[in-house]
């Protein structure tokens, strides 16, 4: 195997300013995927969960972020030491059924859980503008395929980093409500059980949300996308430590602040609606009630809870949406060969903005057989739970083999974190089907 050899330059002293702001030029990848995390279907999971059982799911937020960190570390390692997309990856060094099912799960759970963001969207729209769900719909689809087909990769991704801001609202909320601090922490560290099937349902929903397929596959192919040499990379040549220690920074980071904003909207949910006695979210003018105290001093103050909490929705939705036809775009056309890059055309990449038109619309279709918008979100999260269990074993796999990922294959801390990872998602999916 032939090696490429980085020079590394001996780091010089920078004032702390310089410092500051070049910890920002390493966010990509890995603050996108973390911010879509918290997607509408996210926020709806997290709203809901902190409604029916107050407190009583808050640690899920401390204790997966170590699990987090590790599976998408694990996911962003494969596509940059590999220069490709994991279903290319699979396809390379496992059969072909192991892959049509890889991918065939993927593009399932992306496209329902499209629909239901798309629905989303159009019903937090509603709470503003006296406009047909039917309409509103339409219209956000167009604005994302048209963001994602015709836009510049560097351009839109910026878009997406911006779009990311949208998740201050619950955090700021959390620091104005009065809390029970001692209570909010003790249920923090300690973790909390029932075994019922609405408790586990939801739990499967919260794991399903914050550890998702769509995640595994975008952050993979966005790594991809960012190194400039791919091409040598996919000929053997290795990457180099600098990039690595830059991907896990990125990492690390998007994944924090995506678990805080968890850790907040579940508190929001817990103090202010499961607090006042709503235990169950129909609407999502029931949602944006917790977002009220933020403006409970303002003249119409209920008016400015919708507001905020529809920019947060149809902000993030745009962000997510892209992000769950793409990385089933990415699957797709990897298994086949195809063409896939955002950095590509649409004439150069047919096929591959073909699947992303294809599942945004199927999603959008979704939200016409009479399916509740808001409990579409939490039904996709909880398939996106059961589904990412068949993957997190394959990726598991692929990252601890020597055959494949050579010196950067995964180290002992790492292997321990996405094998619990595993075996817990894996036991709460069938702990919920048990306790039905």
């Amino acid at each position: 195997m032939a090696y490429i050899t980085y020079m590394l330059e001996p780091e010089t002293p920078k004032p702390r300013r310089k410092k500051f702001w070049k910890f920002f030029t390493v966010l990509g990848p890995g603050l996108t995927t973390g911010a879509a995390d918290d997607d509408p279907s996210g926020i709806a999971t997290y709203s809901q969960t902190g409604a029916q059982f107050g407190y009583g799911q808050l640690w899920t937020a401390l204790y997966m972020l170590p699990f987090m960190i590790a599976v998408q570390e694990a996911c962003a390692r494969i596509g940059m030491v590999k220069g490709k997309g994991i279903a290319a990856v699979v396809k390379e060094h496992y059969s072909r059924p192991v892959l049509y099912a890889v991918v065939a799960l993927v593009v399932i759970a992306n496209t329902i859980n499209i629909g239901a963001d798309i629905g989303a969207m159009a019903s937090a729209a509603q709470l503003l503008v006296p406009v047909h769900f039917v309409i509103l719909t339409l219209f956000f689809t167009s604005v994302i395929l048209i963001l994602e087909i015709f836009t510049n990769y560097k351009a839109y991704s910026k878009i997406l980093k911006w779009l990311a801001i949208s998740l201050l609202a619950y955090p700021i909320t959390v620091f104005i409500v009065h809390q029970p601090w001692p209570t909010v922490l003790r249920a923090t560290v300690i973790p909390h059980f029932e075994l019922n099937f609405a408790f586990v349902f939801i739990i499967t929903g919260v794991l399903g949300t914050t550890i998702s397929p769509y995640m595994f596959f975008w952050q993979a192919s966005q790594e991809v996308e960012e190194q400039p040499d791919r091409h040598l990379i996919r000929k053997g040549k290795v990457i180099n430590a600098r990039r690595i220690k830059n991907m896990r920074i990125d990492n690390m980071a998007g994944m924090i602040i995506s678990e805080f904003t968890t850790w907040c909207i579940l508190l929001v949910g817990a103090t202010v609606l499961h607090g006042s006695g709503v235990k169950d979210i129909n609407t999502a003018a029931d949602a944006a009630k917790a977002l009220e105290p933020l403006v409970h001093s303002f003249p119409n103050a209920g008016f400015l809870a919708k507001l905020i909490f529809s920019i947060g929705i149809i902000g993030l939705g745009l962000l997510a949406v892209p992000v769950l036809s793409g990385s089933a775009a990415y699957a797709v056309s990897e298994a086949f060969q195809w063409n896939a890059s955002l950095n590509l055309k649409f004439k150069k990449a047919y096929g591959f903005y073909g699947v992303i038109t294809v599942a945004t619309i199927i999603g959008l279709l979704i939200n016409f057989i009479g399916i509740d918008p808001v409990k579409a979100l939490v039904y996709a999260a909880v398939l996106n739970g059961v589904a990412a269990v068949p993957l997190l074993f394959l990726i598991g796999r692929i990252a601890m083999s020597k055959e494949i990922m050579g010196e950067n294959k995964s180290g002992l801390l790492s292997n321990i974190l996405v094998w619990i990872t595993f075996v817990a998602m894996g036991a709460a999916a069938i702990a919920m089907f048990y306790t039905i």
